[in-house]
This record gives structure tokens, C-alpha cells and sequence, in this order.
């Protein structure tokens, strides 16, 4: 089972302005989160947030994305381009997303 999950993270893992990432879609499906909540805690803790853990593609980013990867062929039409997070942008969600789940708990 852990070797199936790294090799879909694996497949998955674009390198981009020569940065590994991971697009905030498959970040929010490894947390069991939606892509749009997901963005919501970044923005709500955007201080946690420095520049090289996580950042907005280009337009030019996104169809080239499109372009090479078909199943990402639904970005085609969005108006808005996905953020795409580094190891340390992730982590830092991973933390956020347990520190909520556990106060949820409560």
C-alpha cells in the first residue's frame, strides 16, 4: 500500500521554474481535502507561507501543463491557475491540516 502511494506521488511531481511540486489539486487529494479549502487555509495563513514553499503558475506554466499531461486537460478552461506547493509548502499544510482536524476533535 505505502509503495502505490509513493509511486502516484511520484507520478505526479512536475518540476517547474527548476522546483519540485506538487499542484494543489493532488496535494488536497493526498489530505482528503478539496482543492478550494485547501487554498482557503493558505490564504487565512499566508504568513506561514514564505515564497519557496508554495506559488501561483504562470499562464504560460498552466498550458504547458495541459499541454503534456491529459489529466489535467479540465485546467484548460479555468480562469484562475492552480498553486503549486514545494516539499517544505506541503509540510507546512500537513501541519496545518492535522492541528484543524484536531481541534475539531475537541
Amino acid at each position: 500500500m505505502e509503495n502505490a502511494l509513493a509511486l502516484t506521488i511520484e507520478n505526479r511531481i512536475f518540476t517547474i521554474q527548476r522546483k519540485q511540486v506538487l499542484l494543489d489539486r493532488d496535494v488536497a487529494e493526498l489530505f482528503q481535502q478539496e482543492t478550494k479549502r485547501l487554498n482557503e487555509q493558505v490564504k487565512r495563513n499566508v504568513n506561514r507561507f514564505p515564497e519557496h514553499y508554495f506559488f501561483r503558475l504562470t499562464q504560460k506554466e498552466k498550458e504547458e501543463l495541459v499541454a503534456n499531461c491529459d489529466r489535467l486537460s479540465g485546467l484548460k478552461h479555468s480562469t484562475v491557475s492552480p498553486l503549486v506547493f514545494t516539499e517544505y509548502g506541503i509540510s507546512m499544510l500537513a501541519t496545518l491540516i492535522k492541528g484543524e482536524f484536531a481541534a475539531a476533535r475537541e
